[in-house]
């Protein structure tokens, strides 16, 4: 007589990540540093692999300077010449945030290839894989801030702020830039596709871009559009960058600026981290 025993049925179920967080110790501060810039090299790397992330950093900030001046200037300020002030601070606005946008793709894009899977079984801190591209796309909000303004400069720009309040306000820029990426990064997680992401990103980045006085002032457009533009955060920066570049004056918009980069890195960087947790 043959006796068969079923061992499956009550034996424990038993969590791959259990076993990994038992046999591998937690990372220290320091080696979550170091896999943060190691993950930080990866992205760089990647980004010269694939010169085409570039297309948005390097085309983008050349074809709406000059586009916009040239098409805008006379209409808004009488001539081109007058109109740069107030566009090359906003171009930089526009392009910090469509620049930030691609982090959110990039990373859905990762997550369905596979990438992050492979992560998963590494004993490296969680927080790397994400935070590492973050800090490499800081590269590419520099790269297009400068460009823009190099673009100003070669059709007639002339910022009032000298080197100090250029370099001051493209500083301010990246760190708006970034600070908006968590935003983008968190959508990444939740969206089912890079497409979808794309797709809620230029949702937002329209209505926050063009519903700015990054091209026209707020004073002329109608009083109800008028009260949002001055709560629009994109206003703020616009307003603290043109300052800083036009005359080198660090005003009030600077510390709402930078009050409102705190505030959505405060809400958006715990979201994003604690969703993509739930996805590793």
């Amino acid at each position: 007589m043959t006796i068969s025993i079923d061992v499956t049925r009550d034996a424990p179920r038993i969590d791959p990540r259990a076993v990994l967080a038992r046999t591998t110790p937690h990372p220290t501060a320091r080696e979550t540093v170091a896999q943060t810039m190691a993950m930080a090299w990866r992205a760089l790397v990647k980004m010269r692999r694939k010169p085409e992330q570039f297309f948005d950093v390097l085309i983008q900030p050349l074809l709406f300077t000059a586009m916009f001046a040239f098409i805008f200037g006379g209409a808004i300020s009488g001539s081109v010449e007058n109109y740069l002030p107030v566009l090359i601070p906003g171009i930089l606005a526009q392009t910090a945030l469509t620049v930030c946008m691609a982090t959110g793709v990039q990373l859905r894009e990762d997550m369905d290839k596979g990438v992050f899977d492979r992560f998963k079984s590494l004993p490296i801190a969680r927080f790397a894989p994400l935070a590492g591209p973050m800090i490499a796309d800081l590269l590419r909000y520099g790269i297009a801030s400068v460009l823009t303004l190099l673009t100003g400069l070669a059709i007639g720009y002339r910022p009032g702020g000298g080197v100090a309040g250029c370099v001051a306000g493209i500083a301010l820029t990246v760190v708006s830039g970034w600070s908006l990426a968590w935003i983008f990064s968190w959508l990444g997680t939740l969206a089912r596709s890079a497409q979808a992401v794309q797709g809620y990103s230029m949702m937002i980045m329209f209505p926050l871009t063009f519903l700015s006085n990054a091209f026209v002032p707020a004073e002329t457009l109608p009083d109800w559009l008028e009260a949002f533009v001055r709560v629009n955060p994109v206003s703020h920066v616009v307003s603290a960058v043109r300052a800083l570049f036009n005359e080198g004056a660090v005003t009030a918009d600077v510390g709402w600026a930078l009050a409102g980069c705190a505030v959505v890195i405060a809400v958006f960087a715990p979201l994003a981290v604690r969703s993509y947790a739930r996805k590793m």
